[in-house]
């Protein structure tokens, strides 16, 4: 297993409003470039060495970009890039991107109007079918109310790892008013804990908090409360670090996204589970280890 420690899911971009219309009101503090030399510090104090870059738009051109800056620089160790699975001419854009860095691709699912139709459109499937089975990794990103859908999609693709990104991501705003809220995403991470071939990331819980109001002690506590469900779900072989940076700055800094999972993980996990967790899993799900 890698000893290489490894955020596994950062993002970089040059900012255009245009570009991002996701970065709205409230969030400025993402209006900016964001680039590799800002993120290494962080990185380095953390003990951690390397990264994998995650798309954070749609567009063969964010793809490109990612893979310009991975090309450039060792520390990032490949791209979770975007493309159109349903295109008629997947093979031939893939192999256009060469597969030095590439190690798989993302789509915001979570905004398309009708997630259960977009899991379930024929070209798209087949396009996921043929990833598989050239061993590149999916990323599955969706709201907590959209696991149902990807439970079907998940149990359809079996070839190769997918991973489902930020614990698919738990209303943790309604854990203190709703009790139904906890219970309804942990049934769902479970079904996707039995699925051998699906791996998670602990990454972006702080921003499914209420970060506008500021953290508080009742929200990582609801944080805590995820990481153990998660490590109940897919057990601790199958779980990964990835801090979501730039975007975890709206609620919390790196050193204190790092921190919590870190100090989670402290009492949790055993030492080989640990390095598991901060960079092997990483490495096997995505064959960085060759």
């Amino acid at each position: 297993m890698s000893t290489q420690r490894i955020d596994a899911h950062q993002h970089f971009w040059r900012y255009r409003p245009e570009d991002y219309p996701w970065i709205g009101r409230g969030m400025e503090l993402l209006a900016q470039d964001r680039l590799p030399g800002e993120l290494y510090p962080l990185l380095s104090g953390q003990g951690l060495d390397a990264s994998i870059a995650v798309q954070a738009r749609a567009g063969r051109e964010e793809t490109g970009f990612l893979l310009g800056l991975a090309r450039q620089d060792a520390r990032i160790v490949g791209v979770v890039g975007w493309e159109d699975l349903a295109s008629p001419e997947l093979e031939q854009h893939v192999a256009e991107w060469g597969r030095d860095k590439l190690l798989g691709f993302r789509h915001q699912i979570q905004d398309e109007a009708d997630a259960a139709a977009f899991l379930a459109g024929a070209d798209f499937n087949r396009g996921v079918a043929w990833m598989q089975a050239q061993r590149l990794v999916y990323d599955v990103l969706v709201f907590e109310r959209q696991l149902p859908a990807v439970q079907e999609f998940c149990r359809r693709h079996d070839r190769h790892w997918l991973v489902l990104d930020h614990l698919g991501k738990p209303a943790l705003t309604e854990f203190g008013r709703n009790p139904d809220a906890y219970a309804r995403w942990r049934q769902q991470i479970q079904a996707l804990g039995a699925m051998p071939h699906v791996a998670c990331k602990i990454s972006g819980l702080v921003t499914e908090a209420d970060w506008m109001r500021g953290l508080r002690e009742r929200d990582f506590e609801h944080i805590v409360l995820c990481l153990d469900t998660a490590l109940d779900a897919f057990g601790p072989q199958r779980l990964m670090f990835g801090s979501d940076w730039p975007v975890c700055l709206l609620a919390a800094s790196y050193a204190k996204v790092a921190s919590v999972v870190r100090e989670w993980a402290q009492t949790r996990l055993s030492a080989a589970d640990q390095v598991a967790l901060w960079g092997g899993t990483a490495a096997r799900c995505y064959g960085l280890d060759g």
